[in-house]
């Protein structure tokens, strides 16, 4: 489907009304016991970039913009859900998500890296949302390509090169009885969080990326403040499914994102499901597009 460039602006400010769209559901089929045990991140990153598209198709993409509907569900202290539009955006290392929502005390999600800064704007004056508030703080998952897998130009194993990030120690392990490489995934540049990439190990494709961190209890100024405190666990997961043809790239339709936080008031859960359908590809993107503060 084309827009006129007024009309592609609309959709990345989110402001586009969708209306009724058909989400893309195209079931993966696995096959399981194939796999070696171990494999070789080099050889393991090249078959994953082969079953996203060939080569050629690959180069002819210079953007990516996504649109699509999500829901998010929120579980711990105040529980609730709401439903609204996502956009994800994409031009080289530049990448953006954005969620609206018809809500006045949450209504929108928005991310991007503009290639030198990130950002995340805030949900109400001066307060962000859980998760962005966990983004901001480990914004080296947006800075380096790694959120949001092949959906965005900026996927990180595009180009791996262990100069900016390793993988490592690819193994076979089963989630919900499917086969799949589970590696870990470590920046040049270091992170407090522990990442971990999952790939089907029938077809190589992107499944699951799971980060999680875990701050030790603090030592209270007494024995008995000390036995109060509690260890505090982050984890956030990146879930890809309904695999289908897009522009000659096999690329995920729908997309979830959970975020799991533990502390000594409790446990929250947050997760946005994201049904992806309309997909641009080579669109020039504003380059203050990928800069929410300017929204």
């Amino acid at each position: 489907m084309n827009y006129s460039r007024r009309a592609f602006r609309s959709i990345i400010s989110l402001n586009l009304s969708f209306g009724v769209l058909l989400a893309i559901a195209v079931p993966i089929v696995f096959a399981s016991g194939n796999a070696r045990d171990k494999m070789e991140a080099e050889e393991l990153a090249a078959k994953h970039v082969a079953s996203i598209g060939t080569e050629e198709a690959r180069k002819n993409i210079s953007s990516i913009t996504i649109a699509g509907t999500t829901k998010a569900v929120f579980k711990g202290r105040g529980t609730g859900e709401t439903s609204g539009l996502v956009v994800l955006a994409s031009q080289g290392r530049k990448n953006l998500i954005g969620m609206k929502f018809p809500t006045p005390d949450y209504p929108h999600e928005r991310m991007g890296y503009d290639g030198d800064d990130f950002s995340v704007a805030f949900v109400v004056p001066g307060q962000r949302s859980e998760l962005g508030e966990f983004m901001k703080t480990n914004d080296k998952t947006f800075k380096t390509g790694i959120l949001g897998g092949a959906l965005s130009s900026s996927w990180e194993l595009l180009r791996y090169d262990e100069e900016r990030g390793k993988l490592s120690s690819c193994k076979t392990t089963d989630i919900n009885d499917v086969e799949v490489y589970r590696c870990r995934y470590k920046p040049d540049s270091g992170s407090d969080l522990k990442i971990e990439m999952f790939f089907d190990a029938a077809t190589f494709r992107h499944v699951r990326t799971e980060y999680s961190r875990v701050i030790s209890a603090r030592q209270g100024t007494s024995i008995d403040n000390s036995a109060r405190q509690q260890e505090e666990r982050y984890q956030l997961v990146e879930e890809f499914g309904d695999f289908a043809e897009e522009s000659g790239l096999t690329l995920p339709h729908t997309y979830t994102i959970k975020y799991e936080k533990q502390t000594g008031e409790g446990t929250r859960i947050y997760t946005w499901t994201m049904n992806l359908q309309q997909f641009q590809f080579n669109n020039e993107i504003d380059p203050k597009e990928f800069k929410v503060d300017s929204y």
